[in-house]
């Protein structure tokens, strides 16, 4: 089934809406609360795949042969091909938000202490760049990183490990950033819209409405930005040049962590309310149903290792890291 998408490219504010209306047709309520993930039921099912013990994760990422998961004391790194060793624990200065993978490092965001992370998984040396205004989520963009900042509404741009440039404009925060070739764009929790940046220009244009509660995302091989709408229970397409909502399938669950495998073209997409997660073939027209397997609780977190698709799901309860071989 595939649900009608919005054509629109710009973001304007309604002049005349009816009392207690929003006067942004970007948001959702005059009084915006960030989707969050559910809180999932115990769990009824066995978890597919193999659990290992974990405390509670705040996100997990595949670089390699490393499996990296974040927990409230730092970052746990896993050989991949040896998951019976047990890993190495890399102190943060705080808890992380989001990892992403640059190369063979990760980026880590610690909003609580205004730094992201670089984490050199080889020999887990870290090294840190100071972002004011709560870095919630960092990505490489062309020969440096670009960083969204919540609370300065912003997105940062670092070279060298110095910030260089800020971008602004029309954000009430700055939740998530994704890259893709020469674009990029900034999800916006509370205005519940994606954005895409100018860089050049080092400002926040146009946006486009991501649903009704978007949360995480994750760039394709095909320059778009897949994003899940956990209030929505959608998972949405954008493309970037230019802007547009090119796809919203309906995923029923409350999805809320998203991976994608571009050597088989999968996205897999936690199942908070249900304790799943489903992998979806996103290379045609719509999206397909191709895998479905019981979790462990509270699933927030997914990745996929690109070099034989295993998946890695992490509860963030407590529940174990989890890997499956589809």
């Amino acid at each position: 089934m595939r649900l009608p998408v919005a054509a629109v490219a710009t973001a304007v504010l309604l002049a005349g809406c009816s009392s207690g209306q929003p006067q942004d047709e970007l948001m959702v309520t005059t009084d915006p609360v960030a989707a969050t993930a559910a809180r999932s039921p115990a769990p009824t099912a066995e978890p597919a795949g193999r659990v290992l013990p974990a405390e509670a994760a705040s996100a997990v990422a595949v670089t390699g042969s490393t499996l990296a998961v974040a927990t409230d004391a730092g970052v746990d790194l896993y050989d991949l091909a040896a998951l019976d060793k047990a890993p190495r624990s890399v102190a943060l200065p705080g808890p992380v938000e989001t990892l992403t993978v640059d190369g063979a490092d990760l980026l880590a965001a610690v909003p609580t202490k205004n730094q992201v992370v670089r984490v050199d998984t080889a020999s887990a040396a870290t090294s840190e760049v100071g972002v004011q205004g709560a870095p919630a989520a960092a990505t490489p963009f062309a020969d440096g990183t670009i960083v969204a900042v919540r609370e300065s509404k912003g997105v940062a741009v670092l070279t060298d490990g110095t910030v260089t440039k800020n971008l602004s404009g029309g954000l009430l925060s700055a939740d998530r950033v994704f890259a893709t070739g020469d674009h990029a764009v900034v999800l916006d929790h509370l205005r519940n819209a994606v954005f895409r940046l100018d860089m050049a220009k080092g400002s926040v244009e146009e946006g486009l409405r991501a649903g009704e509660g978007a949360t995480n995302g994750v760039v394709d091989r095909f320059g778009r930005v897949l994003v899940v709408d956990t209030r929505g229970n959608s998972l949405l397409a954008f493309g970037l040049d230019p802007l547009l909502l090119r796809q919203r399938y309906p995923v029923p669950g409350a999805p809320y962590g998203i991976a994608y495998d571009a050597e088989r073209d999968l996205a897999w997409v936690t199942l908070t309310a249900t304790n799943e997660v489903v992998g979806f073939d996103v290379a045609g027209g719509e999206p397909e149903e191709r895998f479905r397997f019981p979790t462990v609780g509270q699933p927030n977190s997914v990745a996929v290792d690109p070099a034989d698709g295993r998946v890695v799901v992490a509860s963030a309860n407590g529940g174990g890291v989890q890997v499956i071989a589809p």
